[in-house]
């Protein structure tokens, strides 16, 4: 369980039911509050309705790409100072890179491990939480 935090209420935006259940099992197992969407559209307004502490955002999305979704998400100075970490099955060379300079504060390539996960919602939020002070 989490020590010293409230527990930090986390987007996901993603399409793919399978991996939705993988991360939701594992965010919710470490007492992270989970919300989600399955599109970029949705993935937009969940953000501005639920203001989370991080969103995890798929790159591949039906409506638009994930890294469009970021860059909406970063011009909204209500939502501009909300990590966003791109999870996406695009692994090749350069790729982290190219999210990164797109705007997305991370990157975890799928498949994901749970301790990998973790670790990178853990950093982000601290990173998060140290720079509100």
């Amino acid at each position: 369980m989490m020590t010293g935090i409230m527990a930090a209420k986390i987007l996901y935006v993603e399409d793919n039911p399978q991996n939705m259940r993988l991360v939701r099992k594992i965010l919710g197992n470490a007492g992270y509050d989970m919300v989600e969407a399955v599109d970029g559209t949705s993935g937009l307004e969940m953000a501005a309705k639920e203001m989370p502490d991080l969103i995890l955002m798929d790159i591949n999305l039906p409506d638009m790409d994930g890294l469009a979704v970021t860059n909406r998400l970063k011009e909204n100075p209500q939502l501009a100072h909300v990590p966003v970490i791109a999870l996406t099955a695009n692994a090749m060379h350069g790729d982290r890179e190219r999210f990164i300079a797109s705007g997305c504060d991370g990157y975890l390539p799928k498949p994901i491990t749970k301790a990998e996960l973790l670790q990178t919602v853990a950093h982000f939020l601290k990173q998060t939480k140290r720079e509100s002070q």
